[in-house]
């Protein structure tokens, strides 16, 4: 169960979102390089060492919800029901985050993404991570774990599943293709013996 923020986290929360907010109308009016730390912080009228006790960096002002992906992407694993499989579970958090970044609105910040060096920089470092992360909750399991190699394949497969969806033109679809490729890759990485797996009931994607 989710216990309700308090006030002094509910005013943290809402000071990093009006900064996050801000600095990404000033990068899509302006463009991302035009646009210093400390016009994002005069904008939404912090200190600059308040924006940077909530942002490490320039280009985490644009990926906010980075920490809330990478502990959706390993809650998938941690937090499924009971006998869930795994392939499933991860599925439905991956289908989850490519329908919010391809909400109406999102494709332009796509697509400074896209034209900026150190954004991509910075998004291909953070897939990394998140990558890693999962991997790490994979292989923490030992009822899922098929060793370091493989867990880090399956978490590298997710993340790619995430990126490629989101950039093709019916993400649902490339999701389902994609998932039925990671389900058979999963499924061969089943240690030799093992009668048992995250691929009964996962069929049919």
């Amino acid at each position: 169960m989710t216990v309700p923020l308090g006030r002094r986290e509910r005013k943290k929360a809402a000071t990093r979102q009006k900064i996050a907010d801000t600095a990404l109308r000033l990068f899509l009016e302006r463009g991302y390089e035009a646009v210093g730390i400390r016009d994002v912080a005069a904008a939404a009228d912090v200190a600059v060492t308040t924006l940077f006790s909530h942002f490490a960096s320039k280009e985490a002002l644009v990926f906010e919800r980075d920490d809330d992906f990478e502990q959706r992407l390993t809650g998938a694993v941690t937090d499924r029901a009971p006998g869930e499989p795994l392939v499933p579970a991860l599925r439905r958090e991956v289908r989850s985050m490519v329908r919010h970044c391809t909400a109406d609105g999102a494709a332009p910040i796509f697509r400074m993404i896209d034209g900026s060096p150190a954004l991509r920089e910075y998004e291909e470092s953070m897939r990394l991570r998140h990558a890693e992360s999962l991997a790490a909750a994979i292989g923490a399991d030992p009822g899922l774990s098929r060793g370091t190699t493989a867990d880090r394949a399956m978490a590298r497969f997710v993340i790619d599943a995430y990126a490629l969806a989101r950039a093709a033109s019916d993400p649902d679809a490339a999701l389902d293709e994609i998932f039925r490729m990671i389900e058979a890759a999963w499924a061969v990485a089943r240690p030799s013996g093992d009668s048992t797996g995250d691929s009964t009931g996962e069929a049919g994607l």
